[in-house]
Parts: C-alpha cells; structure tokens; sequence
C-alpha cells in the first residue's frame, strides 16, 4: 500500500463527506493504493455515523473511536498504530488542510528519501490570537531542538511509516513529533510550504494563550524525556553538585575572611550575621536534595524493563 492518511476528529460531521470525497478524488487521479483511517476522538454530533456510512461504502475507509475526548496526541498514537502505508500522511478534518498537497508530500518521502516532511502554513488565516502565540511557540521550539521548521504544529505531515512505528506521541506531544522523530534517529526533516484555507465548518478546538503556555510545558517535558530519561543523574547530579560547590566555597570564603580580619586584628562582623552565610548554606542543601533525586531517579531509571530498549534499523 503507498499511503495511510491518518486523520483525527472532534465534532466535525459538517466537513467530513466532503474531506473523504476530495482525498479519495486525488487518490484515484494519481492512482495510489491507499487507506483513509479516521480516529473519531470521542465526538457527540454524527462523525461516527458517517464514518461507518463511508467504511461500508469504500473498504479502504477505517474509522477508529474513543469512548471519550482523549486528545489529538491519543488519536494520532492510535492511527500510527494501525498505519500500513508506506507513507503515512496526517491532517485535520476541518477542511483547512488541502489533499491536493498529498502527491508532492509523497514524492518528497520517496524521491528525495526523507524521513519526515512537516508542512508550513506560510500564509495563515487565522486570528491573530492564535497567530502571535504559534509563531512565539515555534520560536522557542526551534531553539530548544535545533530542528529548522516554521511550523511545528502543522497537522499536514507526511512520514515513512517506520518512522510513526518508532515513535510514541501521548499527552499534547503531537505538537513535537519532529522532535521525538529526531530523537529516535530520524534526522532527514524537512519542510514544504502548503496551503492554509481559511475555516468553512466549525471552530477552532484551540485557544491561543492556553496553546502557547501548554505547548512551552510541553517543550520542556519532551526535552528533559529525551535527553535525561535514561541518566537523570547528569541532570541533576551535574546541577546538584554546582549548586553544593557555589554554596561551599562561598562558606569557605566566608570563614577565611573571618579568619584573616582576627588575625589583623580588625572588626568583624559573626559570620552567622553575614546574610551570604545563609545563602551559601540553602544553595548547599539544595545541592545535597538534587544531587540525591538524581541518585533516586537513576535507581528507577535502572530498573526499568525498557532501560535497554534501542531503535534498531537494520540486521543481517
């Protein structure tokens, strides 16, 4: 099969036939072997009613649905799951993401052998409440990943399907699966500029503020999980043990003075009066505590059944 197109749901029965019906069109027009799964995240209007309308009326149409509202990261890990494409291509349902871009999205995937294509909606319609904290969550993104895409939360994607197989998106982490795709080995990334059509059905699901508060949360969950989970101790060993040696030394330096201002035999004031003594003493004990998390965390880490569990790529 050349694509899985993997599209999760909420509330959007008003879009759907006609979402179906485009991608189906551009299928046939290329002549791509192909499935249309639908992740129906527990919605409350009639999407699964026409999901299983459209899977009885085209087998290469699936329909998968939740009990109740677990988020888009859930609906997609769903979707990557059962996937079997070679390609798999993401987008929303509210008909703001083209189909007609799935040919060129391919192509990159097989032609050009990336690993993943995210889509940059260059030119957006939407408010600039939304707008103002994409672009300041991309931002911060790029800076945190290194990773050089201007849309990281694009829902048009295309990846090759080894790449959904390797990678886990839970919680509000669909907004980084470039992220979690480079940390499992995935490093041809690119980008296309794709089209943005303005919102015909429906609302948005997603508030501005909200969206760039929870997406930094976010950023710094996944960085931290990436880099650390498996040594925590060279986080917070590394910062445990600053912080004891900033506080000690300034101890030290503290008593020294005292020292030499006796032997001069000029006033000095008690050290227990210095107020840097009880700086230098908390930045000691804060040091010992995260010096000891990072000892605990290492011992959880080590006892894990997936301590040893590695991204393998080729065997002979």
């Amino acid at each position: 099969m050349d694509i899985s197109v993997i599209i999760p749901l909420y509330n959007e029965d008003e879009s759907l036939l006609e979402l179906i019906a485009w991608i189906e069109r551009v299928m046939k027009a290329n002549h791509f072997s192909y499935e249309i799964v639908t992740i129906d995240d527990g919605s409350k209007d009639k999407s699964w009613e026409i999901i299983e309308l459209e899977s009885q009326r085209n087998n290469s149409i699936r329909g998968i649905k939740f009990r109740r509202n677990y988020g888009k990261s859930a609906a997609l890990h769903s979707g990557f799951q059962v996937a079997q494409g070679d390609i798999v291509i993401t987008m929303d349902a509210d008909m703001q993401d083209s189909p007609d871009e799935i040919p060129e999205l391919y192509n990159l995937i097989i032609k050009e052998n990336y690993d993943m294509i995210s889509g940059w909606k260059q030119k957006r319609y939407d408010p600039l409440s939304k707008t103002i904290p994409t672009k300041l969550f991309n931002a911060t993104a790029r800076m945190f990943s290194g990773i050089k895409l201007h849309d990281f939360n694009c829902g048009l994607k295309a990846y090759k399907n080894k790449v959904v197989k390797n990678i886990e998106v839970y919680g509000e982490m669909h907004r980084y699966i470039p992220i979690l795709a480079k940390q499992a080995g995935f490093t041809r990334i690119g980008e296309k500029v794709v089209q943005h059509r303005s919102r015909q059905y429906g609302v948005t699901k997603f508030g501005g503020l909200n969206r760039f508060v929870n997406g930094i949360l976010d950023l710094l969950s996944i960085t931290f999980i990436t880099r650390f989970a498996k040594k925590p101790m060279h986080l917070f060993g590394t910062i445990g043990m600053l912080l004891f040696m900033i506080g000690f030394f300034s101890a030290a330096w503290l008593g020294i003075d005292k020292i030499i201002s006796l032997y001069k035999g000029t006033h000095a004031i008690l050290v227990t009066s210095n107020p840097f003594f009880y700086i230098s003493l908390v930045s000691m004990i804060l040091g010992t505590q995260l010096f000891m998390t990072g000892f605990v965390a290492e011992l959880v880490s080590r006892s894990s059944s997936e301590r040893n569990a590695y991204s393998i790529e080729k065997e002979v």
